[in-house]
């Protein structure tokens, strides 16, 4: 097999690997922030909430950056058609966590009861917006986007703001935004006491059963949307640009790969189970069992979506025959190469440095604990 068609499997592996890894550990901290004016009625519960995800949550920042610099550098002709199409709706995200860190380091700085509420407000839609807009993108990137490009290979989005965030772009913003929530509670269940566990507890059941509801509806509906199927194209691993091939639109198209693959029905089954064993351990009282069960759904729900749209990356709407699949949209040989070599170094030190981390800073954080910490948020 040759050497390039190798290394582009394995950075479309690679970038599952790392948005699911954001999903899980980014969406985890924006949950905490999703959900804290519920879980924290006071502002002793409020503080105490922040700093059980506070040693963490700027860490967890690390996989944001991979991931874009993994889509940068791995698919530049998916970065540049992404960034140019949904520029607005990166400039919000942007902005929604710019904020982020503020909310964090300025609430505490002041007394004021009303100031500190404006933080908290913040630290909600700094919560709240990102994992929307994280779902919502990839259900416009399932229906297709309206891009196409020149001879010069310059891309054109001919859509609208507005039209990105249509009905099923927001069932899958708001699946998102479920399964942070349900990974915010569990991981506040997992580290608080007393009344704020047990709120952390409601809404870590109330996120995993909107999300187990969320994702049937959404199965249902990609079984009979419009998917896409490439018709000619030159071989896979051949040097190519979306102007070699030839793709039609095809009704119910998206579940091809899993009736001809029928192992890849594992996906969805593993998000499935996940959430229903997550669900059964936070109703047992089994926070960490229930935080790792809902790693796992993550890693199902977004397997799922790539196997979906296997080998398409960004399919277009304007013109299939020039949507982004793995074959056309990647860098050069030698360059995915290299990045491969730093990649097997620098992912396992994350990972070992995140464990340790978590490790080091184990254990139930109360309201005595950021009393009499200076350094407590």
């Amino acid at each position: 097999m040759e050497l390039y068609l190798v290394l582009q499997l394995i950075w479309w592996l690679l970038l599952g690997v790392l948005l699911t890894a954001l999903a899980i550990m980014v969406g985890m901290d924006m949950g905490v922030g999703t959900i804290l004016r519920y879980v924290g009625r006071s502002d002793t519960e409020r503080r105490v909430a922040l700093n059980i995800i506070g040693p963490h949550w700027d860490g967890n920042q690390i996989w944001f950056v991979l991931g874009g610099g993994a889509i940068f550098a791995a698919w530049p002709l998916v970065y540049a058609t992404a960034f140019s199409g949904f520029y607005i709706v990166m400039l919000v995200l942007l902005w929604s966590m710019i904020v982020r860190p503020l909310g964090f380091e300025y609430r505490s700085k002041m007394p004021s009861e009303r100031w500190r509420n404006n933080w908290d407000w913040t630290l909600f839609i700094s919560g709240f917006v990102p994992m929307l807009v994280f779902g919502a993108a990839i259900g416009n990137i399932l229906q297709g986007v309206p891009f196409h490009f020149d001879w010069k290979i310059t891309s054109y989005y001919t859509g609208s703001f507005i039209a990105l965030f249509n009905p099923f772009a927001i069932l899958c913003g708001l699946l998102s935004v479920s399964l942070s929530i349900y990974m915010g509670g569990a991981i506040l269940m997992n580290g608080a006491i007393g009344e704020i566990a047990i709120r952390a507890r409601k809404a870590a059941l109330f996120g995993g059963i909107a999300a187990l509801i969320l994702f049937s509806i959404g199965g249902l509906w990609v079984s009979v949307m419009d998917g896409f199927q490439i018709v000619n194209s030159p071989a896979p691993g051949v040097p190519q640009t979306p102007l070699h091939q030839e793709v039609s639109v095809v009704s119910g198209a998206l579940l091809s790969n899993f009736f001809n693959y029928p192992i890849l029905w594992a996906a969805p089954l593993l998000g499935y189970v996940g959430l229903v064993l997550g669900l059964l351990s936070l109703a047992g009282h089994r926070p960490f069992i229930g935080w790792w069960c809902g790693a796992i759904a993550w890693i199902g729900v977004i397997s799922t979506t790539g196997f979906a749209m296997f080998p398409f990356l960004m399919p277009s709407i304007s013109n299939p025959s020039h949507s982004l699949t793995v074959w056309n949209s990647g860098s050069s040989e030698l360059t995915l190469l290299w990045m491969l070599g730093f990649s097997c170094v620098f992912i396992p030190l994350i990972i070992w440095y995140t464990s340790w981390a978590f490790w080091i800073m184990r254990g139930k954080v109360d309201d005595t604990d950021v009393k009499s910490s200076t350094h407590a948020y």
